[in-house]
């Protein structure tokens, strides 16, 4: 049995996410997961909410509650709101977890006693108003590379250059909005990568079967400029990791904790560790650890291409410093951005739909089909409403809804709700098996190379197959002077529709647990073959007619929401 290893990158607390950060991480994820427990393999999927830094202190401050108890409420909104886009996380974690605390401060030991972490005092943004230091995201300003006027201190969410809090052009207070800064030295860690800069390039130019937006990110931060960097691990921050060296104290940096980069991902770790700690799976090293069985897991991580470099380089360099047998990332999908109507998605800006709402308009396979199907993999794409008006009633409820129905209701009608008996199979249903073996092979094909929009094409041409046969068989007119051949015609559809449910449930999980039902069937085995699952309810199975799958999407519907989410969120 194949072990595969999937994690998403984590989302930060600080609020509900849009459905740009669902399809640049999660959903495919989830996807990835469904497709590969139904195929046999034993998944573990794990994500967790990213709870420290700047965003939490921020958010935490706006809402008017302690970090602590804004961070634990969000978490539980997050995790609902997961749940209803069917996201099937075997633990969703928190970074703030007391196992990702020790394994954090292990990790820094070992580093550090591998000659990996150096202190360094620097000159650092210090606010008058304030009172403090203003790491990274508590300074907005212009980005010195694109002009970008809401750049944050660590990272341009712009053109996604990263930043220290000192190259902002007309920097300010993110907390009180004071331009009264100036600079002042404190001592901080820093990670060595450029100690590690040759083992990194030579890890990565192995990767030849990854993503070109993955690997040309990873390769521009090792090459482009003075090469790859070393980077601060710690934070003058009140809410985090305090910095320890394992369980030792840190001389010299007390009151400090890790920066939110640093301890983030070896939360996929400690999720890990909570996932056994909440008596839902048993020795999670056996996964992560290569001296303790990880050595046969394939281990994919899913992210938005501006987390590539922290999970290419900076994470790497922590598991590979370390000295230890940690598993590292075999397969890294990295994905461009999801814009929103003529502009980008931005959850610190408020803009586009999120979660929350979307899950208020319609059910979460009407969303995950539309997202999945235009994920954008090699370029970025974009939501209209116009367009995912279109897509899910073409998709949807003209192709599969659109079949479902007909066969149901034409089978009730002439021959009750049973499988009909008569009739054998002739050129046209042998054809349509050898059509559908096919394009089975290619859908799971490109399922296994995570080439989601091919998979996804791939699976509406399955769905197309069975209606074009059905057109040319036309059984409602068939049986006018044939009712047997019509019967053979019918049973074959509802083996169809079984057929359908089972292969499409990594897309639309409730649609088709929906079509099972109809069908009277937990039999949710993944076919390999394809004249062997068409024939897997026998005449005389019961079914029942299900209610309508998917509902059309009307121009006035589309254009309320349209109208309702202009693109800001209060």
């Amino acid at each position: 049995m194949k072990r595969i290893l999937i994690t998403s990158a984590i989302p930060y607390i600080n609020g509900i996410k849009h459905l740009g950060n669902l399809i640049g991480s999660q959903l495919p994820a989830d996807l990835y997961a469904r497709y590969h427990r139904a195929r046999g393999a034993e998944v573990l999927f794990l994500c967790a909410t990213d709870e420290h830094g700047t965003p939490a202190e921020l958010a935490a401050a706006k809402a008017g509650k302690p970090v602590e108890d804004y961070c634990a409420e969000m978490h539980l909104v997050q995790a609902k709101i997961a749940d209803g886009f069917r996201l099937s996380f075997d633990h969703f974690g928190r970074s703030s977890s007391a196992q990702n605390h020790k394994l954090t401060q292990h990790f820094a030991g070992k580093l550090a006693e591998a000659g990996l972490i150096e202190e360094i005092s620097e000159k650092q943004v210090y606010s008058n108003a304030d009172g403090r230091f203003l790491p990274d995201r508590y300074i907005e300003g212009t980005c010195p590379n694109c002009g970008y006027d809401k750049a944050r201190g660590d990272q341009c969410e712009n053109c996604t250059k990263q930043l220290d809090p000192t190259d902002l052009i007309d920097p300010r207070s993110a907390v009180s909005g004071s331009t009264d800064l100036e600079v002042r030295e404190t001592k901080h860690l820093y990670l060595r990568q450029s100690q590690m800069k040759d083992k990194l390039d030579a890890w990565i130019e192995g990767k030849t079967d990854w993503p070109i937006l993955t690997t040309s990110i990873a390769k521009k931060w090792l090459h482009d400029g003075d090469g790859l960097q070393d980077r601060g691990i710690t934070r003058d921050l009140n809410w985090g990791i305090p910095v320890k060296k394992g369980e030792d104290d840190w001389p010299g940096m007390e009151g400090k904790v890790f920066y939110v980069w640093f301890d983030a991902p070896v939360e996929y770790i400690a999720s890990a560790s909570e996932w056994v700690d909440a008596g839902k799976g048993t020795d999670w090293e056996r996964w992560w650890r290569t001296d303790k069985g990880a050595d046969d897991v394939h281990y994919v991580q899913f992210m938005g291409k501006d987390n590539v470099p922290f999970h290419t380089l900076s994470f790497p360099a922590t598991i590979m410093g370390s000295g230890e047998p940690w598993k590292l990332v075999d397969y890294i999908k990295s994905f461009n951005y999801l814009n929103y109507d003529g502009g980008q998605f931005s959850t610190s800006q408020g803009r586009g739909v999120f979660m929350d709402q979307a899950l208020e308009i319609l059910p979460a396979d009407y969303w995950r089909w539309w997202l999945l199907s235009h994920v954008p993999e090699n370029s970025d794409s974009e939501f209209t409403w116009e367009g995912f008006q279109a897509g899910v009633n073409k998709d949807l409820a003209d192709v599969l809804g659109n079949l479902v129905s007909r066969v149901t209701k034409f089978c009730r009608a002439k021959f009750g709700e049973v499988v009909p008996e008569g009739g054998s199979y002739g050129p046209a249903e042998l054809a349509l098996i050898v059509r559908l073996q096919t394009g089975l092979d290619a859908y799971q094909t490109h399922m296994d190379n995570i080439e989601i929009r091919k998979a996804s094409a791939e699976l509406r041409a399955l769905w197309v197959a069975g209606n074009e046969y059905l057109q040319e068989a036309a059984p409602w007119t068939q049986f006018k002077t044939d009712p047997e051949g019509a019967a053979a015609v019918v049973r074959l559809a509802l083996n169809l529709i079984r057929f359908y449910g089972v292969i499409s449930s990594p897309f639309i999980p409730d649609a088709a647990a929906s079509i099972l039902a109809a069908m009277k069937t937990e039999d949710d085995t993944w076919p390999s073959d394809v004249g062997e699952a068409l024939s897997l309810l026998p005449a005389g199975h019961a079914f029942e007619v299900p209610e309508v799958l998917f509902a059309k999407i009307t121009d006035e519907a589309r254009e309320d929401w349209q109208q309702r989410f202009s693109g800001i969120r209060d």
